[in-house]
């Protein structure tokens, strides 16, 4: 890891291992960012908010988590059943797998058992590969199963912070570089996602600090706007997970999208605006096919289902 001299001293008030995981996720992130396009059409969402984001504000940064804010699912699950169909793991591995992707769905929340066991499982996969072999492989898996399953509602949020100017940077529990392939492929700034370790450019099958998941995602964030000169308070934070309050907590414009119902009862007592787009009656105000959701449910148990009775 290149040193990280360039964060601005702080008092730290989380473990040493999520501060690390930050910090390498947020080195990693700037390493990786894509410069800002310039979007053709003005303007920001109509609403009776006050405008939002302000054009032109460069102290100001827009931050989404990725899995059931950005994109229906867990983006890890997703990355597994690419590697599977190249062979890097066995049908017994893509059984489990598929279950925790159905139940991720059903449940619309992060299981740390289920999260946890996903990335040990893609860890051990990796192991001796090369990153450029991984990332190459994860702009075809994006294409497979990545791209159709993102949210329309969510998307239209982060390009009404481009077209403001701003940077908009993805915050993820999922490997950093399957993250850049996605910011990348929505054309996004960058991502901050979990860094696992590589020495000479291959996967050690260890990570640096902890996944980026909870207060080590507070940390990064918090990284990457001291080393971009951001003003957090002017900044907006996105996530459907009651374990990002402390990213959403760190800026002063959290959304809560697709929240769970900690997060949606933390939201409505600290007033902070919701978005859901799951549901036929918020769909409909948004403009989403609430059907769209349901049939990915739908598919995603039906698949598991099946494997599991093939397998009986």
């Amino acid at each position: 890891m290149a040193a990280l001299g360039w964060l601005t001293p702080r008092r730290r008030s989380a473990t040493a291992r999520s501060v690390l995981a930050g910090e390498a996720s947020a080195e990693a992130a700037r390493k990786s960012s894509q410069e800002l396009e310039e979007l053709a059409h003005e303007g920001v969402p109509e609403g009776t908010e006050p405008e939002f984001p302000v054009i032109g504000d460069d102290k100001a940064a827009a931050f989404f988590d990725l899995d059931n804010t950005v994109m229906q699912g867990a983006a890890i699950f997703h990355f597994g059943r690419g590697l599977y169909k190249r062979k890097f793991f066995e049908t017994r591995d893509l059984y489990r797998f598929a279950w925790q992707q159905a139940w991720f769905r059903l449940a619309g929340v992060e299981d740390p058992e289920h999260m946890q066991d996903a990335r040990d499982s893609a860890l051990s996969i990796v192991k001796g590969h090369r990153v450029s072999e991984l990332m190459s492989i994860g702009e075809e898996i994006y294409d497979e199963y990545m791209a159709e399953r993102i949210w329309p509602g969510t998307r239209a949020l982060a390009e009404a912070h481009l077209d403001a100017g701003q940077k908009v940077w993805l915050v993820t529990a999922a490997p950093v570089e399957i993250a850049t392939v996605i910011a990348r492929r929505l054309g996004l700034t960058g991502a901050l996602g979990t860094v696992a370790e590589s020495v000479d450019g291959v996967y050690t099958g260890k990570l640096v600090g902890e996944p980026l998941h909870g207060p080590a995602k507070a940390e990064a964030v918090r990284a990457l706007a001291a080393a971009e000169g951001l003003d957090l308070g002017r900044c907006a934070a996105y996530s459907d997970s009651h374990n990002d309050i402390p990213m959403l907590s760190l800026v002063g414009h959290p959304y809560a999208i697709n929240p769970d119902a900690k997060l949606r009862k933390h939201a409505r007592k600290l007033d902070w605006r919701l978005r859901d787009y799951r549901t036929g009656r918020k769909a409909a105000k948004v403009g989403i096919p609430a059907a769209a959701g349901v049939g990915a449910v739908a598919g995603g148990t039906a698949a598991a289902i099946a494997l599991h009775r093939r397998r009986r």
